[in-house]
């Protein structure tokens, strides 16, 4: 019988090389995230295996998976435990090696197996580890499987059946990449900045963008897993301004960056202007309508009010249904509305058929903005920005706030908020007009300028972020207003960055 994990285990002793230890909070939303070593080891990870194959034969899924892994030093190793756990559950285990997050997806269609498991952190620092899980392609864990999966782990609740089996999937980064490159070429050379922030995406984004005929100028494509430049995560602003520079450096028509495992894209203009991504997602919106009219959009309540108000999409008859933030939660809402594509403000972008398979991947959009200004040969990636009504809005901004208690704080925040419309107090000079809870809350005021806060599905963090279509002082009037209410709970720490 494997012993039940326990929460913390003391380094370099015989118990920590003896026994799991899984802490519970990395059971996130809808995918899992540990800081290796100090909150799981490699036991753990095992037991996490076990747990998974457990739970896919509890929902009678086929016991066969893809695993990959990103390129970080233990993340191979990390995979290895993890495999030996579906084994050990009698699942039979494709391992396509050295992977982005949507190969992994991809690979569940291309080689015809139910579920995945991405051994990766995404764009969280090193240090980190985590896996992206999914059963029932193309969506990944929600909360139901998380929770059921956490249940199973934590309590050693595992059906060990023996019989599983491993097969290395070989040449599969070749699939994939014909897989996205068998289509037209663009018309023209539209020269490009790739950046990689030394991540996975070094090792297939230059290549596939250089084979649909980009003009591509690599930017940190050099695989290492020190990340010894930035993070790989383009909500960073650190990586966005390596790459405004590299663009004005070279003169490039738009700079794409990607980050840790693949499956987001970030925007830098030919201007060297940084473009949100929620931004960018209204102008392949305003680009997808006008081939596909009265089509249906969804975006997360982190992204700017444009979707709704934008007349160009309002003229071409979109819809648009705001959601929960978070990968599973949009790509789930993507399927049940049939809708064309789903943008998420992280980057995270879901296009459907028949752009995509419904998964995230940062390829497939950077394919679709460059698509976007084959299509518009007249103007700039600046005059796409220009075009849109302007809004004044922030970076993600996020807070430190421990696992344990960010929720409770979240809620403290939203009844704050609630108090305060009901007694018709004002949030930065403004009445309040909206509370939207439905992910956390998104304070609107009566000139439409809006506040979110809400808790990190994946770090011990909070998320806020800012929208006017006023003033750039109202955007600055309503953080302060917004962080005044976050600092009434002392468990609130610092930002990792702020306007």
């Amino acid at each position: 019988m494997f012993p039940k994990p326990l929460a913390s285990l003391q380094p370099n002793t015989y118990e920590y090389e003896s026994l799991p230890m899984v802490k519970a909070t990395g059971f996130r939303e809808y995918d899992a995230r540990w800081l290796f070593e100090k909150e799981i080891n490699l036991m753990g990870m095992q037991a996490l295996g076990m747990g998974i194959g457990t739970l896919m034969h509890e929902r009678d899924i086929r016991p066969e998976i893809v695993v990959g892994h990103d390129f970080r030093s233990y993340s191979s190793t990390i995979k290895n435990a993890v495999m030996n756990g579906l084994m050990a559950a009698g699942i039979k285990v494709h391992d396509i090696g050295l992977a982005l997050s949507p190969m992994a997806y991809f690979a569940q269609f291309a080689l015809d197996v139910p579920a995945v498991a991405m051994i990766t952190a995404s764009h969280n620092d090193n240090g980190w580890t985590g896996v992206k899980m999914g059963i029932d392609r193309p969506l990944t864990f929600g909360p139901d499987e998380m929770g059921r999966l956490k249940e199973i782990v934590l309590n050693a609740e595992f059906n060990l059946k023996g019989g599983g089996s491993y097969t290395f999937v070989e040449g599969f980064p070749d699939l994939y990449i014909k897989d996205l490159t068998n289509r037209a070429k663009l018309k023209r050379p539209i020269k490009i900045v790739a950046a990689c922030g030394n991540g996975t995406a070094g090792a297939f984004a230059p290549k596939v963008l250089e084979m649909i005929g980009a003009e591509v100028i690599p930017l940190d494509a050099e695989l290492d897993h020190t990340f010894p430049n930035y993070n790989p995560n383009p909500e960073d602003m650190k990586m966005l301004h390596a790459l405004r520079d590299k663009v004005l450096e070279t003169g490039a028509e738009v700079g794409l960056g990607f980050d840790g495992d693949g499956d987001r894209c970030g925007v830098v203009d030919n201007e060297g202007e940084e473009i949100f991504a929620d931004k960018v997602g209204v102008m392949l919106a305003r680009d997808i309508s006008a081939l596909h009219p009265n089509s249906q959009f969804v975006v997360d309540v982190k992204s700017t009010g444009l979707f709704n108000t934008d007349p160009v999409l309002l003229a071409n008859g979109a819809k648009t249904d705001y959601y929960k933030t978070g990968h599973s939660y949009i790509k789930r809402r993507v399927t049940e509305l049939n809708a064309i594509v789903g943008f998420e403000k992280s980057g995270h972008y879901f296009f459907n058929a028949p752009i995509g398979r419904g998964y995230d991947d940062g390829l497939v959009s950077a394919l679709a903005i460059l698509d976007m200004l084959d299509r518009n040969p007249d103007k700039t990636m600046a005059d796409l920005r220009r075009d849109l009504p302007q809004t004044f809005g922030s970076p993600t901004m996020s807070p430190h706030c421990e696992d344990e208690v960010k929720y409770e704080v979240v809620d403290r925040v939203v009844a704050k908020f609630k108090d305060m419309q009901a007694k018709g107090e004002t949030v930065g000079g403004q009445k309040i007009v909206d509370l939207i809870t439905v992910n956390g809350v998104r304070v609107v005021t009566e000139d439409g300028t809006w506040g979110l806060v809400r808790a990190s599905s994946n770090k011990p963090e909070l998320v806020v972020v800012i929208e006017s279509p006023v003033a750039k002082d109202r955007l600055h009037e309503m953080f302060k207003a917004v962080d005044g209410v976050l600092r009434q709970n002392p468990e609130v720490g610092e930002y990792n960055q702020t306007l």
